[in-house]
């Protein structure tokens, strides 16, 4: 795919996924307009931008966020042309003493991504999933299956905008 001159953002772009795609992009993209890393942790943010500093990849941009934070996610996808949702409470234990807040990140930070990108015009969308969303046995399954079926489902809300949806397991 071209990406010359385009605009990705990437949602937990902090995380061990985000900084794999940020090599990617940096070392098969160098025209892309933007890459901007969103997430909610300013130290992995600092420490990103010393291995990608703006001095030496000018197209990247640090976005202090959280996707349970509809507004601030909606200034962050502004002009943007492509979402990849990386963003997750990932850790089953952690999710299962601490349900609400996984639920407000997998499932309500969902749908503020959608409703976001819904708003910003953004042209396609991509959220990563788990296996663990395949008959869930616990919460954080039990929250990327319905993360997984409000993207899937997200494409029979944009009316007749060319935004597109999709799910991916890895």
């Amino acid at each position: 795919m071209n990406f010359k001159d385009k605009s990705i953002l990437i949602t937990g772009g902090t995380g061990s996924l985000g900084n794999a795609l940020t090599e990617y992009f940096v070392k098969n993209h160098p025209n892309l307009n933007r890459l901007i890393i969103l997430s909610r942790g300013e130290q992995k943010q600092y420490s990103m931008s010393l291995k990608y500093s703006s001095d030496k990849y000018p197209f990247i941009r640090y976005f202090i966020g959280d996707v349970r934070d509809l507004e601030r996610i909606k200034r962050a996808f502004n002009e943007v042309d492509y979402v990849i949702h990386a963003a997750a409470m990932k850790h089953v234990p952690i999710a299962e003493y601490n349900p609400d807040e996984c639920i407000k990140t997998n499932i309500i930070g969902a749908q503020n991504v959608i409703s976001a990108a819904l708003d910003a015009n953004v042209k396609k969308v991509i959220a990563l999933s788990t296996d663990k969303a395949c008959s869930p046995s616990n919460l954080y399954g039990a929250t990327k299956l319905t993360s997984d079926k409000l993207f899937i489902a997200a494409n029979n809300l944009k009316g007749k905008s060319p935004i597109s949806f999709s799910v991916v397991r890895y």
